[in-house]
Parts: structure tokens; C-alpha cells; sequence
């Protein structure tokens, strides 16, 4: 993430050649946002759905813009159709708004066990599944410990981290129970006086009644619910509950369990990167319903826009070529670093990589693959994580930069998630951050996307955040081909919008850090800038 030889373009230039084809963009770009008064109203449900696309000046709400873009910019343009790879869980590639952008290898015929094509994968017509039937998996510190202990410091922080993880998972998953519990006792009471199954906090709020229980009940219910903004109704509530408790029962069953062998199934060699035969064509994977992360990461990238179903993704010219390489736990090295090249050299021009660990026993291989992919002019979009860390004292891979300092390749862009409160507040409580080692921040809470099964989801994380992303660099690919993918890469971060703001890091109101020292561009990512100045750098030539 350190750039190197980078040139700021000033985003209001106003010298344009007039070049052949379509007309210059002319349009000037969002500046000043520090004066955008704070959004103090709750967000719709509508805006809840779509706030990624808002417009700061508009709406008061920190989207990118991307409707703007659409309407102002774009109309009437040419593009040309851009691959984008979809590293993570499996993708639903069944899914109504999925299906029409889909990468399909012409050169396979579907199904006839043959490897058409001669890539090495026997009928990959929509992409390739590097976990065959495995879904879970261990963390990876909880391999390096099963491999035993070798003296070695990795070994001894592999182990403080299983202790102190285990430990918190089985707290945690008791702590869960229990307020699942009371919710549901005191969910009981206020349905029997509103007379109904579900329920908005302003209706819970009206709820009147001098009854302890009623009392009781009311009070609980609207402490839990104030822990978290984003949270609209008890069924919401108790989804999340219920979420976290699957979250924390599958940390003990599968990726903190040291008797659990969940690569068994695979059939290869996970420390051998000359093992290649193996996996299927099974994208979506053996279980449908575990393809969900992924399945939300294709919909923010790609999912139809303006077919009148379900959502509007980011990019209008975009095929997602599914890569399935990201068990429930820590990824492989050796898939993830397969998998790149995978994508690389069946032609997606952009990578999205929404996972991270914080150990990695055969890093090589996968910096390997980030220089494979910079050779081939592939941009790979990187989710920053989210632990609420700094970056720029711990690392976390995937990244392209040895020791958090040496950058390796100049196409890799990672992102951090902001909140849809535009303030102080902007930064997702969760969200890595680092001035050096995390590059620009993209809307991450409450994201609205496809989930399997033709549904819709709110989700939220850095893995939500990067494909954002990765949507607005498939646009400025799509209407401007030619350049590189080193360049995208600084037009999305010199293009966003900068703010002076104090912002909260970690949750903690007694944590805060200018926005503009958080990350290496200190901007938010904003699609109607960095098309004005795909434009100018497109046009003109210019070398960044």
C-alpha cells in the first residue's frame, strides 16, 4: 500500500483534449464535503437498501455517489464487458439477479467430464471450486499448532491466540444464549399486547402499560436494541442473536477444534503448490446455503441493475467469474494463491478477495500470485479486515507489502469500511484501519445484497466494503479500457472524498484520528470523481 512515484491528479483540472468518439466529461467534481450538515434523521428502509450508492451532498449519507454517476456521466456511453473474479465461498449462481451476469467459458461444453479448453479444469464453465466437498475449516494457528510445537515464536503466539480465542468463543456463546433467552421471554410479552409477530422500535417505544412485566419487558428490549443503530426491529435482533450464536457454536465445533480435519475430504496436499488436480466445477459448493458470503459479495459487484427485482449492484457491464477457495475458517495459501491465477488467466481484470487471517505459513505463494496478476494488469480489491486493528503495526494477509513497508506490486487496493452516519461515526466500529497499510474507506455496514436462495440480505464487514469497490473499479474499467490496472487503482483513491473530520476508531469515543490518517488516501471511494477523472486520464494520456 505505499505508493510509489504516484502523481495526484488535482481531481478539479480543467484541461481536456478533446480526443475522437464521445465527448469529454466536463462535469465538476464533489469537493468541500466538510460543510455536508450530519444526517440526524434514521435512514428508510429504502435507504437502508441502496445507501451505497447515495450521494454525500444530496442525501447527508457517505455512499459513493454511484447513482449520480449513472445519471450524470454515463448516460449514453459505450462500455465493454469486464470479468471479475469472485474469490471467496462459492457464489448462487442460480440466483435471479445473479444468472445474466455470469461468466461463462465458451470454450467448455458443459458436463462431458472433459477438459475442453486445456486450462488444467475439467468443465469450469462458470469458474472453479478449489475446496471440492469441504465447507469448515480450522483457523490456520490452529494448524501451525497441530503440526506441534517446533520452539519457534509463531508456535508460542499461535498458541496464546487458541487460548484466548477458545476461551472467549464458549463465553461468548453462553453470553449469546442467554440474552437470546430473555429477548424471546421478553418478545413474548410485547407481541400479546401489539397483537402482532413483528414489530418496529418506534412501535415498541409506544407501547404503554403500567404492568412490571410489561415494564420490564419494554425496558430490556430497547437497551439491547440501542447497542446497535442499525438494528430496526426485534426480529432483526433476534436474527443477529441467533447469527452469532451459529457464529461462535461453528468457532467450537470446527475452527477451534484441534480433533476436527476438515481438508480430509479435498484429496491434495495443502503444502504442496505442484499439487494441482484437484477440486470440481461446483461453484456454488456442496452446500448452498454456505455460499451465502460470497453470493452477497456478487450482488454488491454485479447484481442486474434496473430489472425491477431485488437490488442494482454496482457495475451495468460486468461478469463475475466464481472462484470458490474460502472454507467456513481460514483459508489456504495454496487455494487462494491458485485461485488468483486462476482468474488471471481466464481473463478477469479485476479480483475481489474479501477474507483475511492473520497468519500464513506460505505467504510466498500468494505474493507470487498478486506479481502474476500485476503482470497481466489485474487490479485485485482487498477487504482490510475486521478487528478493529491498525495495520500498520499488525499484519494481515492477504497484502502486497513485506513487513507492512515494501510494497510488491502496484495492483492491489485495500479497503476499510465506513458506517452510512456521516461524522464522527463514519468509520465502521469494526473496521481495520492504518495510514500506511489500508488505502481508502467504501460504504461496509448494513449492506443490502443477494443471498442464496433468490433472497436478500443485510450483511456488513470489509468483506462488504471491497466489492463495493471493486464495482466502481469494474466501471472505470468497463467505460475506459486502456488504462491500466495500476492506474484505476489511484484514480479510485486520489478521486475520493477527503474530510478533515475527527473520527471514532475501534468503537471507543476515546479513540479518534483525523479521517485523513487512517488510510494511505485518507478519502472516502466516490464513483462520480473517479469517472470525471478516468476521463481526464484517459484522454490526456496521462501517466499516474
Amino acid at each position: 500500500m505505499n505508493l510509489t512515484k504516484s502523481f495526484l491528479l488535482p481531481v478539479s483540472a480543467a484541461v481536456l483534449l478533446a480526443g475522437c468518439g464521445t465527448s469529454a466529461i466536463v462535469s465538476t467534481p464533489i469537493e468541500n464535503i466538510d460543510a455536508v450538515p450530519l444526517k440526524v434523521a434514521a435512514l428508510s428502509q429504502e435507504q437502508y437498501e441502496t445507501w451505497p450508492h447515495a450521494d454525500l451532498l444530496a442525501d447527508t449519507i457517505p455512499g459513493m455517489s454511484v447513482g449520480r454517476a449513472y445519471d450524470e456521466l454515463l448516460q449514453g456511453r459505450k462500455s465493454t464487458r469486464v470479468v471479475v473474479g469472485v474469490v471467496d465461498s462459492g457464489v448462487d449462481i442460480e440466483h435471479e439477479d445473479l444468472r445474466d451476469v455470469l461468466w461463462t467459458n465458451t470454450k467448455e461444453i458443459p458436463g462431458n467430464g472433459v477438459d475442453d479448453d486445456g486450462n488444467g479444469y475439467v468443465d469450469d464453465v462458470h469458474g472453479w471450486n478449489f475446496l471440492g466437498e469441504a465447507i469448515h475449516e480450522n483457523l490456520e494457528y490452529v494448524r501451525i499448532l497441530k503440526k506441534g510445537d517446533d520452539g519457534s515464536q509463531t508456535y508460542k503466539d499461535a498458541r496464546a491466540e487458541y487460548d484466548k480465542e477458545l476461551a472467549e468463543a464458549k463465553t461468548n456463546k453462553d453470553q449469546y444464549e442467554r440474552i437470546l433467552q430473555m429477548v424471546n421471554e421478553a418478545d413474548e410479552v410485547i407481541r400479546t399486547v401489539l397483537k402482532k409477530e413483528d414489530y418496529t422500535k418506534e412501535e415498541l417505544n409506544k407501547v404503554e402499560g403500567s404492568d412490571l412485566e410489561i415494564v420490564k419487558a419494554k425496558g430490556m428490549l430497547n437497551n439491547i436494541l440501542s447497542i446497535d443503530s442499525s438494528l430496526t426491529s426485534v426480529k432483526e435482533l433476534k436474527k443477529e442473536l441467533k447469527d452469532g450464536i451459529t457464529h461462535f457454536t461453528d468457532q467450537l465445533n470446527y475452527n477451534l477444534n484441534m480433533d476436527f480435519d476438515g481438508r480430509s475430504v479435498v484429496g491434495d496436499n495443502p503444502d504442496d503448490i505442484n499439487d494441482t488436480d484437484y477440486g470440481d466445477a461446483n461453484v456454488i459448493g456442496p452446500d448452498k446455503e454456505e455460499a451465502k458470503h460470497g453470493t452477497h459479495v456478487a450482488g454488491i459487484i454485479a447484481a442486474t441493475r434496473n430489472n425491477g427485482i431485488g437490488m442494482n449492484g454496482v457495475a451495468n457491464n460486468v461478469e463475475i467469474m466464481a472462484v470458490r477457495a474460502v472454507p467456513n475458517g481460514d483459508e489456504y495459501d495454496k487455494d487462494i494463491a491458485l485461485a488468483i491465477r486462476y482468474a488471471v488467466d481466464n481473463g478477469a481484470r479485476i479480483i475481489n478477495t474479501s477474507f483475511g487471517k492473520y497468519y500464513s505459513p506460505h505467504v510466498e505463494w500468494v505474493r507470487e500470485a498478486i506479481r502474476y496478476a500485476a503482470e497481466h494488469d489485474v487490479l485485485i480489491v482487498n477487504a482490510a479486515g475486521n478487528e478493529s486493528k491498525d495495520l500498520d503495526k499488525t499484519n494481515v494477509y492477504p497484502n502486497d507489502a513485506i513487513d507492512n513497508e515494501t510494497e510488491i506490486a502496484d495492483n492491489f487496493i485495500t479497503i476499510g469500511a465506513l458506517d452510512y452516519t456521516y461524522g464522527p461515526e463514519m468509520i465502521a466500529r469494526f473496521s481495520n484501519y492504518g495510514k500506511n497499510n489500508v488505502d481508502i474507506f467504501a460504504p461496509g455496514t448494513k449492506i443490502w445484497s443477494t443471498i442464496p436462495g433468490d433472497k436478500y440480505e443485510f450483511l456488513q464487514g470489509t468483506s462488504m466494503a471491497s466489492p463495493e469497490v471493486a464495482g466502481v473499479a469494474a466501471l472505470i474499467r468497463s467505460y475506459y479500457p486502456d488504462l491500466t490496472a495500476s492506474q484505476v487503482k489511484k484514480i479510485i483513491m486520489h478521486s475520493g472524498l477527503a474530510s478533515e473530520t475527527n473520527v471514532i476508531l475501534e468503537g471507543n469515543a476515546e479513540k479518534k484520528k483525523p479521517f485523513s490518517e487512517v488510510s494511505r488516501s485518507g478519502r472516502m471511494v466516490n464513483a462520480y470523481n473517479a469517472i470525471i477523472m478516468a476521463d481526464k486520464v484517459s484522454r490526456n494520456k496521462l501517466t499516474l
